[in-house]
């Protein structure tokens, strides 16, 4: 109990209690603070992972589909270049002058 005063002992008490309360809640709701502010951010770091992973894949498929490209097109060239050939070839079977 509080020592004596004008105001009356059961409100000096209760606001004594009030004070208690506070400090004695202060560590768990810190940790809760931090618990939360730690599971924002691991969920942001997974979610910019998945992000990244995405973002990799699309490149990916870019690259590979310009490769594809690429080799069709020279297969292209090259079956241009042998036709061309035996049709200027005056009608001669190739590798016979």
């Amino acid at each position: 109990m509080a020592f004596p005063t004008s105001v009356n002992d059961q409100i000096t008490d209760s606001v004594t209690q009030a004070n208690v309360k506070v400090l004695g809640d202060a560590p768990a709701m810190s940790m809760g603070n931090l618990f939360q502010a730690t599971s924002q951010a691991l969920s942001n770091a997974a979610h910019n992972a998945t992000s990244a992973q995405q973002q990799t894949l699309v490149t990916a498929q870019a690259a590979t589909t310009m490769g594809v490209t690429t080799l069709y097109s020279i297969d292209t060239a090259s079956t241009a270049k042998g036709t061309s050939a035996i049709l200027n070839s005056g009608g001669k079977p190739l590798g016979l002058g």
